[in-house]
């Protein structure tokens, strides 16, 4: 009869084992347990809104969710609906009826190009996101 192999004796997935040091500065991001949660929470919320222009709601959707989880990120818990709220009314989403294509603007492409979304999460700073979190 054949054992099991020993927890303590089998190689870690590559997947699971972590950096002794982790990179910081622009477009590395910032890790969150359950960041892809965030398009979830964002997903209903921006369908609660209405578009001028239907095509931007996707591009909205993105950016929204990158923002929510950033913010989660800065304090080291998965993203919640606040995270998503707070990106929304950073942005002035909420308090309008419909968003024109203007509003959008800064989100324009923003669901197609990773190298976009680095840039958006990086210009929104910690201090916006949680005034009380120090500045990176």
């Amino acid at each position: 009869m054949k054992t099991a192999t020993p927890e303590i004796a089998r190689v870690k997935k590559s997947g699971l084992q972590r950096s002794a040091v982790v990179a910081k500065g622009a477009n590395y991001g910032t890790s969150a347990p359950g960041e892809g949660f965030a398009l979830t929470i964002a997903h209903r919320e921006v369908a609660k809104l209405s578009f001028a222009h239907e095509h931007d709601r996707h591009d909205v959707e993105t950016g929204i969710a990158l923002v929510a989880a950033k913010r989660a990120s800065l304090v080291g818990r998965g993203p919640i609906l606040g995270d998503v709220q707070v990106a929304l009314d950073i942005f002035g989403l909420r308090d309008t009826d419909v968003i024109d294509h203007e509003r959008c603007s800064s989100f324009a492409g923003l669901a197609h190009s990773y190298v976009m979304q680095r840039r958006f999460v990086d210009a929104v700073s910690a201090t916006t996101l949680l005034p009380s979190a120090p500045s990176h």
